[in-house]
């Protein structure tokens, strides 16, 4: 478990839900969930948090073990529309509050996050959310946040993968107590798991290509929230505890990241979701 800088603890890998849905995506949540996964992580956007509230109810563990993450959409980036968002995720959830509730994209040109994050703190304080962050923030948001008001974000998820390793973002996330969240850990949709390098690390550590590269997130000290519908890929993707990259090979790793890394060039700074 990780420490937040608002105390509380968070699993060191979580679960991904995008595009899990109905009963097929309630029963790969609940194949996560039993299959040892205590983190899950949804959003308003995803149109699933539904599926997620019914696996948490059909599986058998307690709501109080499990971490819950969902996200704001830019669209409800006004106070009252971001509170009134949020209480309608927990009612599709069937959840009394979520672990975690982050802002899903800055949309800087929008100018509307100070606002919405003004709202996630007090949502906090009415006990519908128990810890506060961002997706895609990049430093100069992290900023107005803080001098908005006083309060840095405890997660800052972002893209981040071999081919595009964020570690200027890492830095900046350590230096001020904020801990980074990887999406996309695998490099969705991209070539990443058919290099040549990750492959070769596998055999020598007779490891997956997927295992490889969920440990050296690991020792980045980031959160990776893998996505796998398959048993057998699932139990994989946490079976990561048992080794550990040398130094010289988590520099080789590190060697991959590419400046258009990017799997669909979601660039913070001009990519808008609402």
């Amino acid at each position: 478990m990780y420490k937040l800088n608002d105390g509380r603890e968070i699993p060191e890998i979580g679960f991904g839900t995008y595009k899990l849905k109905g009963h097929s995506g309630v029963q790969s949540i609940v194949s996560a969930i039993n299959n040892g996964y205590r983190m899950l992580d949804t959003a308003y956007n995803y149109e699933n948090e539904g599926t997620v509230g019914q696996a948490i109810a059909e599986s058998s563990v307690k709501r109080s073990d499990l971490f819950v993450t969902s996200k704001l959409p830019g669209r409800y980036y006004q106070y009252d529309d971001a509170i009134t968002a949020l209480q309608e995720s927990l009612y599709r959830a069937h959840l009394d509050y979520f672990d975690l509730y982050l802002l899903h994209w800055p949309n800087p040109k929008k100018g509307m996050y100070p606002e919405a994050w003004r709202a996630l703190i007090d949502a906090r304080k009415f006990g519908l959310v128990k810890s506060i962050g961002v997706c895609n923030f990049l430093p100069e948001y992290l900023e107005k946040l803080q001098n908005d008001t006083g309060i840095l974000p405890a997660i800052n998820q972002i893209e981040l993968h071999p081919f595009f390793n964020e570690a200027k973002m890492r830095k900046y996330d350590a230096d001020n107590g904020i801990i980074t969240m990887d999406w996309s850990p695998l490099g969705r949709g991209s070539s990443v798991m058919s290099d040549p390098t990750l492959n070769e690390l596998a055999a020598k550590y007779n490891k997956s290509v997927g295992q490889i590269i969920l440990r050296w997130e690991y020792q980045l000290k980031t959160i990776p929230i893998p996505k796998s519908s398959k048993t057998s890929r699932q139990k994989e993707n946490l079976d990561i505890f048992d080794f550990k990259i040398s130094d010289a090979d988590m520099s080789q790793i590190n060697l991959l990241t590419k400046a258009d890394g990017r799997v669909h060039d979601q660039d913070p700074a001009e990519y808008e979701e609402f």
